[in-house]
């Protein structure tokens, strides 16, 4: 597998990685992930920077559309941090968007260590009643 996370419910955070070629089953197994965890309030960083995709762009909407779709009612979501290589922005700038609608903090970042010092910082801790800070990605 290609996608890889990890759910930390005293830090409240749900971080995802890819390496290589990530499929589709790969998204919709870690988005099931995420639900039975009732992670959706979590912070939660994505770290594309190492991965790619051969999804077609309808699959790729298709998940964007699932996705946009767990937003729905009283759903309090948590921030969102993703790091992307600039060369996949414009392939998942369609996804990004749909993610970026829905009220919550949401911020793209070059690289992991960005997109964890925002989660980290104290804007974003103070949004999260008794959060303990995360520890800092390896890469």
């Amino acid at each position: 597998m290609s996608l890889h996370w990890t759910i930390d419910p005293q830090a409240r955070l749900f971080h995802t990685v890819c390496e290589g070629n990530v499929e589709g089953h790969e998204v919709h197994a870690m988005l099931d992930a995420m639900l039975e965890a009732r992670a959706l309030g979590y912070r939660k960083l994505f770290d594309g920077t190492r991965g790619e995709t051969r999804m077609s762009a309808m699959e790729i909407t298709d998940i964007g559309v699932r996705m946009r779709n767990l937003h729905k009612g009283d759903v309090e979501l948590g921030p969102l941090a993703v790091a992307i290589a600039d060369d996949k922005y414009v392939l998942l700038g369609r996804v990004l968007g749909m993610l970026a609608a829905p009220r919550r903090p949401m911020r793209i970042f070059k690289t992991a260590k960005q997109a964890y010092r925002w989660l980290n910082s104290p804007a974003i801790l103070a949004s999260l009643p008794e959060l303990q800070p995360m520890s800092a990605p390896q890469s």
